[in-house]
């Protein structure tokens, strides 16, 4: 059973040779584990900062606002600009919030990738086949 196991998602090698990658961009190369549970997310990343760089600007966009209304109407601007800067800030925490959500899936995601590491490594010993094996299998992470 463990033959067949796969070690890849995709059809075919993804791994590009080793004269077109740099030595920095080595993936490490674990048997039983496949190549897509090693690589990072990029993208849930990037949409993270995304949305804390607009969260920012709609700060700039209100401080802006509010020198504009003050400077230009005085005191009597004060009632509009709170309830746009309620609205404003609102807002900004909404997409602060949506950008910590983000980082919340990576950690998820680390979390699914660990179990599936930790099940694909612990699947044979439960099959009851490898009677030379020792009763407690030996524990090789740090957290255990």
């Amino acid at each position: 059973m463990a033959d067949q196991r796969r070690t890849s998602d995709l059809v075919g090698d993804v791994r590009t040779p080793e004269v077109e990658r740099g030595k920095d961009e080595e993936m490490p190369e674990i048997p039983g584990v496949r190549s897509t549970d090693l690589e990072p997310y990029v993208g849930l990343r990037y949409l993270s900062k995304l949305f804390r760089l607009i969260a920012i600007i709609l700060l700039l966009l209100l401080v802006a606002e509010i020198v504009t209304g003050v400077s230009t109407q005085g005191s009597a601007s004060i009632p509009t600009l709170l309830g746009e800067a309620s609205r404003l800030i609102v807002l900004a925490g909404a997409l602060w919030g949506i950008g910590d959500l983000a980082i919340l899936m990576i950690d998820v995601g680390h979390d699914v990738r660990a179990a599936r590491v930790y099940m694909s490594r612990q699947a044979p010993l439960a099959d009851g086949n490898d009677r030379d094996r020792s009763v407690n299998p030996t524990i090789t992470s740090r957290s255990a």
